[in-house]
C-alpha cells in the first residue's frame, strides 16, 4: 500500500494523471491492492513506456525489437542530420546507453537503450558541442555580446531591498562578466554599496571586492567588467583604490597589454590568470551624479571611471586602463572624436530611440566601440527591459537586473547557454563590419530558412505551486520566436486536460525567419485556466543560430532559470531553407 500512497501523492497529484489514469490500479490484476511479481514489472512499464518513442524505434528497425548498428546509423542520418563520423557516432551511443551487455556485444540498440539516447545530453534539444568553448575569442571585445547585470549588488527591489554579496555571487555562477557597484561614502572612512538615496541596505565595499576575487572565476575563465558608479568623497575614492589594488592584487589589470596609450579593445584572451577590468560608460548618465563603470576583460581586471577630473581622486583614475567612459553626443560626433578604446552608456530610452531612427548607424558604431545599456529610473520593483532589441542593434553590455525571474533574463540566459557559458557570445560576422548594411527593423522582401517544430510530448511536468491537492494542471505549450522585429512571433498548442504525466499533442507549429543568426526560441509549458491567467510550468530557451534538427528533448528550467528534472518535451524540428530566385 505505501508505493500506492506514494505514487498517488507524488506522482499522480504532483506530476498530473488524473485517477482515472491509475496505472497502479491498471497493473493490479488480481485486484489485492498491491503489487505482486509481474504485476510491479506491468506497474514501472506503465511508467516508462513511451508510446511515441517505440513508434519511432520501430520504424526503424526491421525486427521491431532492435536497431542493428546499420539501422541506427540511418536514423542518425536521415532523422538527426548527422553527416559526419556516423557510424563511431552510432558506436559511441550503443557502448554508452545500451542497458544490456548482451546487446552491446552485438553492436545493437534496445528500444530501452533507444530512449535513454534520446533524453540524454546527445539527444538533447541544446547541441552538446555547444556546451564547450567553441567560437573564436581572439576579436576585440566590441565584437562579443557580454553577460551584464545592473544593480549586482541587489537581491530585492530598488526602494527596500537587500544588497548582499550574495547577489555577485549569483550572478557570477550564471556565467555574468559585467558587474555593476554603486560607491558611496560609508562611515569610519569605509566605502559602501547600496542604491543611494534609497532604504535599501548597505555592505563594505571592501567585501564586494574580496567576494570578485573569489569567485570571478570559478564559471568562466574571461574578462570581469567591473562598473563602478562613484558617488565618493576625494578621500573615500583613495580607499576604493587602495582596495582594489590590494585585495585583488595582480588580478587587476593596470597597464595595456602592449604598455601604450590604449587605442584599441584587447579581446576577451588578454591575460588566462589575471583579471581584467575594463570600464563602461556612466551607469547614470541622465543624472548629474558621476559613476564610475568599468567593463573588465580577461582573466586581469580594468577600472573605469566617469568623473570630472578635477573631483576624481588620481590613484582610482589610474586604475582606468581600457574602457575610458565618455558621453555620447552622436554617432558622427564618437566618430571622429572618440576612441576604439573608449566606451558609452545609454539609458533603455535613448537606445530604443536610436534604434528606431538610426539602425544602421547604431549597428556601424557598435562594430568598432562598446556600448552599454542600463534600464529605466522608473523600473524601481527592478523589472528588466526587452534585451533583444538591443542585441538586434549590436549593443554589447546589455544590463539586466539579474534577480528578476522572467521572459528577458530567459532570454539572456538562452544567448549566454552557448560558447561554454563563458559569458561572451561572437556577434555574427554582419555585425562585426563596421560598413555593414544592416538595419534591423528592415527587410524588404528577404527570406532566412523556414523552421517546422512539431510538439510531440510533454513528461512529468511538475505541479503549479499553491494549486489544491488532488489537482492535475491541464499544459499547453507555447513557441515564441524573438529575434528582428521582422521574426517576432509566437504559437501555442492546445491544452491537454488534467495531464501533466505524459501529455500528448502532436501538433506542428511553423515559423518564418530572416535574420536567423539573432533569432531565440523559447517554449514555454503553461497550464491553461479559463477564468484567469494561465500559470507558468517551465521553460527553455536557445538560440536558433545554429539549431539541432531531428527528434530533440527540451530540459524544462523553473522560472529562476534552474533546472526541473525529470520534466521534459519531445519534439521534432525540421529546416527548410528559402526558395530560390527561380522558384520566388
Amino acid at each position: 500500500t505505501w508505493i500506492r500512497d506514494w505514487f498517488q501523492k507524488d506522482l499522480l497529484v504532483c506530476s498530473g494523471l488524473g485517477a482515472e489514469q491509475d496505472p497502479l490500479q491498471a497493473a493490479d490484476k488480481s485486484e489485492s491492492g498491491t503489487l505482486e511479481g509481474e504485476e510491479f514489472v506491468l506497474f514501472y512499464k506503465a511508467l516508462t513506456q513511451r508510446e511515441e518513442v517505440l513508434s519511432l524505434f520501430q520504424d526503424f528497425s526491421e525486427d521491431g525489437k532492435k536497431l542493428t548498428l546499420l539501422e541506427l546509423v540511418d536514423f542518425l542520418r536521415q532523422e538527426q542530420l548527422e553527416d559526419e563520423g556516423t557510424e563511431e557516432l552510432a558506436m559511441e551511443l550503443i557502448d554508452k546507453y545500451e542497458p544490456s551487455e548482451t546487446a552491446r556485444a552485438r553492436h545493437v540498440l534496445s528500444a530501452d537503450g533507444f530512449l535513454m539516447y534520446l533524453c540524454s545530453p546527445e539527444g538533447s534539444i541544446f547541441n552538446p558541442r555547444h556546451q564547450a568553448l567553441w567560437q573564436d575569442m581572439s576579436q576585440p571585445l566590441c565584437h562579443y555580446f557580454i553577460s551584464s547585470s545592473h544593480n549586482t549588488y541587489l537581491i530585492e527591489d530598488q526602494i527596500r531591498g537587500q544588497s548582499s554579496i550574495e547577489g555577485y555571487i549569483r550572478a557570477l555562477k550564471r556565467g555574468c562578466r559585467c558587474l555593476e557597484v554603486d560607491c558611496w561614502d560609508g562611515p569610519n572612512g569605509e566605502p559602501m554599496v547600496y542604491h543611494g538615496h534609497t532604504f535599501t541596505s548597505k555592505i563594505p565595499f571592501r567585501e564586494v571586492v574580496s567576494t570578485l576575487g573569489k569567485y570571478a572565476f570559478k564559471t568562466s575563465d574571461y574578462p570581469v567588467i567591473l562598473s563602478l558608479e562613484n558617488h565618493c568623497s576625494m578621500e573615500q575614492q583613495e580607499v576604493l583604490a587602495q582596495q582594489l589594488k590590494t585585495i585583488l592584487g595582480e588580478q587587476l589589470l593596470t597597464t595595456t597589454t602592449d604598455g601604450r596609450v590604449p587605442t584599441q579593445l584587447p579581446s576577451p584572451e588578454v591575460g588566462t590568470v589575471r583579471l581584467h577590468w575594463g570600464s563602461t560608460a556612466p551607469v547614470l548618465a541622465e543624472c548629474c551624479e558621476t559613476v564610475l563603470p568599468p567593463p573588465s576583460t580577461g582573466t586581469q581586471c580594468s577600472s573605469a571611471l566617469q568623473k570630472d577630473k578635477e573631483s576624481l581622486a588620481q590613484a582610482l583614475s589610474d586604475c582606468v586602463v581600457y574602457c575610458k567612459s565618455v558621453s555620447f553626443q552622436g554617432f558622427q560626433e564618437a566618430r571622429h572624436h572618440s576612441r576604439p578604446s573608449e566606451i558609452s552608456s545609454l539609458s533603455e530610452a535613448k537606445a530604443r530611440k536610436l534604434i528606431r531612427d538610426a539602425g544602421n548607424e547604431f549597428v556601424r558604431h557598435n562594430a568598432w566601440q562598446l556600448t552599454r545599456i542600463y534600464p529605466s529610473g522608473m523600473r524601481t520593483d527592478s523589472s528588466n527591459y526587452n534585451p533583444q532589441e538591443m542585441w538586434n542593434v549590436g549593443c554589447q553590455i546589455v544590463a539586466l537586473n539579474f534577480q528578476t525571474a522572467g521572459t528577458e533574463m530567459d532570454l539572456c540566459d538562452g544567448l549566454f547557454s552557448q560558447n561554454g557559458r563563458c559569458g561572451y557570445v561572437l556577434k555574427p560576422p554582419f555585425m562585426r563590419d563596421e560598413r555593414t548594411l544592416f538595419n534591423p527593423n528592415w527587410f524588404g522582401c528577404s527570406w532566412g530558412p523556414c523552421p517546422f517544430l512539431q510538439v510531440i510530448s510533454g513528461q512529468q511536468l511538475p505541479k503549479v505551486a499553491n494549486r489544491k491537492d488532488g489537482e492535475v494542471i491541464d499544459p499547453l505549450v507555447r513557441v515564441e520566436i524573438h529575434g528582428v522585429p521582422a521574426d517576432q512571433a509566437r504559437q501555442e498548442t492546445k491544452y491537454i486536460e488534467n495531464n501533466g504525466f505524459n501529455p500528448h499533442w502532436d501538433e506542428t507549429l511553423q515559423f518564418q525567419l530572416h535574420v536567423p543568426e539573432l533569432a531565440l526560441v523559447r517554449f514555454v509549458v503553461e497550464d491553461y485556466d479559463k477564468t484567469s491567467r494561465n500559470d507558468f510550468v517551465g521553460q527553455f530557451t536557445l538560440s536558433l543560430g545554429v539549431p539541432p534538427v531531428g527528434y530533440r528533448h527540451i530540459h524544462l528550467l523553473s522560472k529562476d532559470g534552474t533546472s526541473i528534472p525529470p520534466s521534459s518535451l519531445f519534439v521534432h524540428i525540421r529546416i527548410t531553407e528559402p526558395p530560390g530566385p527561380e522558384q520566388d
